[in-house]
């Protein structure tokens, strides 16, 4: 299939549009370690309607794990003073986080959403803060959500740790992060498209603020979409299975896997 094509398909065919939220993974140079002040935990969970102002946390049952909604306006999972995952949201003094009735869980600063989770319209849905040290998104008894995955897209500086993927929103592709370096697109157990990158163990996958998505080892760059001073680009994974890097409406880079 010709360039032009690809481009006319990915314009056509489940295009996910950028959101307007920011990083979730964990970057401990962002956060700060939770502190004696830190008001009593109420709980695992975070119903819906609940809010967490700054200063307030949940924790597991087994009180090792605490999510915490710092003064920095960072949302912080630690395991005792180590960073597992936040919202990136540091900087925004004064943000909270909500667990929307619609099933969204929200950091905002005033009216402006920082970071999302995309989960919108499941109503009932609610955050647990398990003893395994995951932060899940149920609704009912269904998983929706998780710590390890961002759903439809990637937008800088979020990044892919090994183990950690990109779900298009009707759950039918996954575009992984191994554990052996590999970045990978999946249709249920069948891999649709890889960077060939196995045998990298350690590997991580960055969708930068330049616009690039680059896969490195380290500080060594492995592979990337060569898609560099394209400020603001992000990366989707779509519907019809196909995953492309825009910006705006445009697309810069695609698998070519639709269908």
């Amino acid at each position: 299939m010709n360039k032009l094509r690809l481009a006319a398909v990915a314009m056509t065919t489940g295009v996910v549009v950028a959101p307007l939220v920011v990083g979730t993974t964990a970057h401990a140079e962002t956060t700060s370690a939770p502190t004696a002040q830190a008001t009593r935990a109420v709980g695992d969970l975070l119903k819906p309607g609940q809010t967490l102002k700054a200063g307030k946390f949940r924790k597991s049952r087994n009180g090792k794990y605490r999510l915490i909604q710092q003064q920095d306006g960072n949302l912080v999972l630690y395991k005792g003073r180590r960073a597992l995952w936040s919202s990136l949201t540091a900087g925004h003094k004064g943000a909270f986080a909500i667990m929307q009735k619609d099933g969204n869980l929200v950091v905002y600063k005033g009216r402006k959403a920082l970071w999302a989770s995309n989960t919108g319209r499941s109503h009932g849905a609610f955050l647990a803060v398990q003893n395994d040290g995951n932060l899940v998104i149920y609704k009912g008894r269904k998983a929706i959500w998780s710590r390890h995955m961002y759903i439809g897209t990637l937008v800088a500086p979020q990044r892919l740790n090994a183990g950690q993927y990109v779900v298009s929103p009707n759950r039918k592709y996954r575009f992984v992060q191994q554990l052996d370096g590999n970045l990978v697109l999946y249709k249920g157990r069948t891999a649709l498209w890889s960077n060939r990158q196995a045998g990298r163990p350690g590997a991580y996958t960055v969708m930068q603020k330049d616009g690039n998505l680059v896969t490195y080892r380290g500080r060594t760059a492995l592979w990337s979409t060569r898609t560099g001073g394209k400020w603001g680009a992000f990366l989707a994974v779509q519907n019809d299975g196909n995953v492309v890097v825009y910006k705006g409406r445009t697309p810069l880079w695609w698998t070519g896997t639709t269908g």
